[in-house]
């Protein structure tokens, strides 16, 4: 059963190329082993990515044991809702896919925060 997203409506697939989700399903849904909160799908920016390597998680490089791609500028990727709540104050959150982002992000950010950093229908 597919979640809710911030919108309320049906959460959305976030990205399967590269393959996106604490599920590795493409989609930001979450669980009781999904301890970082994966529910943010974002479009990755250079900017953002620089900000994640220097708070010591770096998402550029890939690490094929967790099947992990690494990241490049333009990706969709389910983010930890901390990260990037942390990204946002910082002024360096990226964009923000909001029907594929799980409702439980707005434990950590408003929706007008969402909604600030949304990404257009045609991005």
């Amino acid at each position: 059963m597919a979640g809710k997203n911030v919108l309320g409506g049906e959460l959305a697939s976030c990205s399967t190329d590269p393959l996106t989700g604490f599920y590795r399903d493409g989609c930001c849904n979450t669980g009781a082993s999904d301890s970082g909160l994966h529910v943010i799908c974002a479009k990755m920016t250079a900017e953002f990515l620089e900000f994640s390597r220097s708070r010591g998680n770096d998402l550029s490089t890939p690490n094929p044991m967790f099947r992990f791609p690494g990241l490049r500028p333009g990706d969709r990727w389910c983010l930890c809702a901390a990260r990037w709540k942390e990204a946002y104050d910082a002024g360096k959150a990226p964009p923000v896919v909001l029907e594929a982002s799980h409702i439980s992000a707005l434990e950590f950010a408003s929706i007008e925060e969402l909604q600030e950093h949304a990404v257009l229908e045609e991005e």
